[in-house]
């Protein structure tokens, strides 16, 4: 596991930071679904709704924490697992978009809402 959060974190930090295009890196649910405010405006949610990523290094839980907000609204978290890159890409100053990629109900919140998560490239 750390060695693949290792790479993930190498293959961002080493993207140019100019080109026209956007490059998915990460594809993962949303934990903390039912502690956040995601099961108040789940109906509201829609595939393709823009989200956005932002690194709580003050967090006193995972100084790697990265919230995932919808329209102002704190939807809940990138994994524990996962977000150390995207908070490291986020530190370096990365331009990272993310959006809904699937809407599910089921049984257990974190796997309700997909998202995927893009490095934005500009050209030089």
């Amino acid at each position: 596991m750390v060695a693949s959060r290792v790479l993930c974190l190498i293959a961002l930090l080493a993207l140019p930071t100019e080109a026209a295009t956007r490059v998915r890196v990460q594809s993962v649910t949303v934990a903390g679904l039912a502690y956040h405010q995601g099961a108040a405006v789940w109906s509201q949610l829609k595939i393709g709704d823009a989200l956005s990523l932002v690194h709580e290094a003050d967090n006193a839980h995972d100084a790697w924490a990265v919230r995932v907000d919808w329209q102002g609204r704190t939807l809940g978290y990138l994994p524990r697992e996962q977000s150390a890159p995207i908070a490291a890409a986020l530190d370096h100053g990365r331009r990272l978009t993310a959006r809904i990629a699937q809407l599910r109900e089921h049984p257990n919140p974190r796997e309700r809402i997909l998202i995927e998560v893009f490095v934005e490239l500009q050209t030089p």
